[in-house]
């Protein structure tokens, strides 16, 4: 089973999977944002198509760690994408990810214009790969 990752706004929802182990996560596509029925439609065909058993969510937090008006609508869209889809959905602290996704595309001297094309995948990425390493963290049987 993967596990798919989130990074959602207002008009672009990125999306990571992990591999089937959960120990990796890639980018895999920016969904651009139309209405919710669609965002929520194409979310259920990548999880049929990759195997998805479960989604995390990037939380947008504050730097002092509470919670703004961003933190409801992606609360809202959680709950409506468990409702829809019948899957565990979490939320994962998101703090940094879209800076981190930014600076790891720089390094790699990727232009603006495709920065800008794949940032939302990449912030994705940066998400669950954190919920990967903290699940294993937490988990007894992690061989380190």
């Amino acid at each position: 089973m993967r596990i798919g990752g989130l990074d959602v706004g207002d008009k672009t929802i990125g999306v990571a999977l992990s591999d089937e182990l959960g120990w990796t996560a890639q980018g895999l596509e920016v969904i651009r944002r139309r209405s919710l029925e669609e965002d929520l439609a194409r979310l259920d065909e990548i999880a049929r198509q990759y195997g998805v058993g479960r989604w995390v969510v990037g939380m947008p937090r504050n730097m002092n760690g509470t919670y703004g008006p961003r933190a409801e609508l992606t609360r809202e869209f959680m709950e409506r994408l468990a409702e829809h889809s019948g899957l565990p959905v979490e939320p994962f602290d998101e703090r940094m990810s879209t800076m981190v996704a930014e600076r790891v595309l720089l390094e790699a001297d990727v232009s603006r214009s495709r920065r800008r094309k794949v940032v939302d995948k990449m912030a994705a990425a940066v998400i669950l790969q954190g919920y990967l390493d903290a699940k294993a963290r937490r988990s007894p049987d992690t061989v380190v």
